[in-house]
């Protein structure tokens, strides 16, 4: 399948992109079968320089059955070759990583006010489980002061046996 999409090049931190048709098996930048135009990321919107591209051959390779990606296909909405693609919606991507998951919870509970109801119940009983927690870790702490002693008695059945 023949794909239109970015190959990168430039040098680090300063990214220049062609504009290729390639088969969609090949590396993102190997081999391509043409370059129809260029992407330079860090110049502004409004400059001409920006978006460089050879509109009759992206029309002639779309008509061969060329997919853009969906970068690609944005470019393409800019120029006014194609009609733009409908922007994608991922209310999650402004939360920070660590709360998306707090986040995601949250607004599946909303829809249900008796799971907010029931939930001040269940945190409750976790509250008190974790003060018995720590109670719990002090016999363990007494059982390993036990265990030192039971030993040595052994050592002293040890030496007993070879006087015999």
């Amino acid at each position: 399948m023949l794909k239109i999409r970015l190959s990168m090049g430039g040098v680090r931190k300063r990214p220049v992109y062609k504009i290729v048709i390639a088969d969609s098996r090949y590396p993102r930048d190997g081999k391509f079968i043409e370059k129809i135009g260029s992407y330079n990321p860090l110049l502004p919107k409004d400059k001409k320089e920006r978006i460089k591209l050879e509109a009759e051959r992206v029309k002639y390779w779309m008509s061969k059955g060329a997919q853009p990606t969906l970068r690609v296909s944005r470019i393409l909405g800019e120029a006014q070759i194609m009609p733009m693609p409908k922007p994608g919606n991922n209310p999650n991507k402004a939360i920070p990583k660590k709360e998306r998951k707090k986040a995601g919870e949250e607004s599946k509970e909303e829809p249900k006010a008796e799971a907010k109801k029931e939930e001040p119940k269940k945190e409750e009983p976790k509250a008190e489980a974790k003060k018995e927690e720590p109670k719990k870790e002090e016999p363990k702490a007494e059982a390993k002061k036990e265990e030192p002693k039971k030993e040595e008695p052994k050592a002293e059945a040890k030496k007993e046996e070879p006087k015999a």
